[in-house]
Formats: structure tokens, sequence, C-alpha cells
């Protein structure tokens, strides 16, 4: 109750003001921005995930993008991401939309890949952050890591 009080009083110094209707209290978990956060770190949304899975195979580029957005919006979650996402990102070039079956693939993977991420873990700011890295011809990866669990990957 001590944090309620304290947040409500940093809100009446500044004269912001928090609608009683629009407000949840003692939450084990609330959904933000597309994400579910909550003791146990912060996940994608599974109506968002659910969304992915039933996206169509894509026909034009206006598509694609849309597919891509939405998973890359995602992609801290995805270990890979870039890896997994090469052969579609390709597919956007001028001219270059030409959907085969390393597409479909890419596509079927990236979409899999969506269902499987983890719970990432908050940053606690009072511990050290481990970064580790990987690096090949074809692009760089690495995770944001703290007492040995993800934080975010980057790819």
């Amino acid at each position: 109750m001590k944090h309620v009080a304290t947040a409500l009083n940093i809100l009446k110094e500044h004269q912001l003001y928090a609608k009683r209707s629009k407000c949840s209290f003692a939450q084990t978990e609330v959904e933000y921005l597309g994400h579910i956060i909550s003791d146990q770190g912060v996940m994608a949304d599974p109506k968002k995930v659910e969304g992915m899975m039933g996206w169509p195979r894509p026909t034009t580029v206006k598509q694609l993008k849309g597919f891509l957005g939405l998973t890359g919006y995602y992609r801290k979650f995805v270990k890979g991401y870039g890896s997994i996402a090469k052969p579609l990102t390709v597919l956007l070039k001028k001219d270059g939309f030409l959907w085969n079956e390393e597409a479909e693939e890419a596509f079927q993977r990236l979409k899999l890949a969506m269902t499987n991420t983890l719970v990432l873990a908050l940053p606690n700011f009072t511990k050290p952050f481990i970064v580790e890295t990987d690096a090949c011809y074809g692009g760089v990866g690495a995770v944001l890591m703290q007492d040995r669990r993800p934080l975010a990957y980057l790819s």
C-alpha cells in the first residue's frame, strides 16, 4: 500500500490526476503495449502471438511488411530472429517479391519461433549485466542477460 501512496503523491506534486475507473491495484500481471508484465518477467501478449499464427501467407510486399512489422516488434523474444527472417526481408527489395520454397520455410519457421518465445527477465539495475555476442558473414547476434536469464535478444 505504501507504493500506491507514494505514486499518488508524486502525481499530486506534479498536478497530474488518475481517474479511479482507469486504475488497477494489486494486480499480479498487467498488459502493456502488447506485452504481459508480471513478477516473472515480460512476455509477448498471447493474443498477438495468436494473430501471428493465423497470418495468411503474404501475396504482396505490403502484406509481408505487415507480418514482418508485427513479428519484428517482438524480435527481442526470439533468438536468431534476423537469421530466420532474412529470406523474407530479401523479398522486400524492389522487384524482388517472388514467393518460393525458401520464403515459405522462413515464414513457417518465424511463426513457430514466435510461439516459442521465452519470458524475459526484468532488469535489476543494482546487478551487473552480461552481453554475449556472436557474428558471422550474414549478421550479428547478441543476448543481454542478468543472473543467467535473458533480458533481450538482438539479431
